[in-house]
């Protein structure tokens, strides 16, 4: 162990703690532009790919509160291809899954209808959780 720095095993949860209280905090606005939406004006476009955006930055930070230790350029890769996965689920018919596609929770998880527009709103909304992942980190730091 000569040169080794010590092991900090408090860091990984602490940022899994981090990430999990930014999901949530995703997930309160996610639910409130697809509740509330359509309620106070906002354009159907905005309430479906802001929901798509906010749906992908939670898989992204999901993700990293259970691999703390990636570096977020992976962390990216694996949401991207969940949501690929998810998305391309839409393309699957089965009396099951459409049966759960029909629930609130099967709307909100899985979704209804495949479009390849969701892929680039998953994009961006990775691309919006690996900027709020590097942000908290900075504040933690400085």
């Amino acid at each position: 162990m000569h040169g080794t720095q010590p092991v900090n095993s408090a860091a990984p949860l602490r940022t899994s703690l981090i990430r999990a209280a930014l999901a949530l905090v995703v997930i309160a606005c996610g639910l409130s532009l697809r509740w509330y939406g359509f309620p106070l004006g906002l354009p159907a476009f905005v309430v479906k790919y802001g929901g798509s955006l906010l749906w992908a930055t939670m898989v992204f930070l999901l993700a990293g509160v259970l691999l703390p230790r990636l570096p977020p350029a992976q962390l990216a890769a694996i949401a991207m291809a969940i949501a690929l996965v998810v998305e391309l689920s839409r393309l699957v018919h089965t009396p099951w899954l459409d049966a759960f596609r029909l629930t609130t929770a099967g709307a909100l998880l899985l979704g209804r209808i495949f479009s390849l527009w969701n892929l680039v709103a998953y994009a961006a909304g990775i691309g919006f959780g690996v900027w709020i992942d590097r942000f908290a980190q900075l504040r933690r730091v400085g």
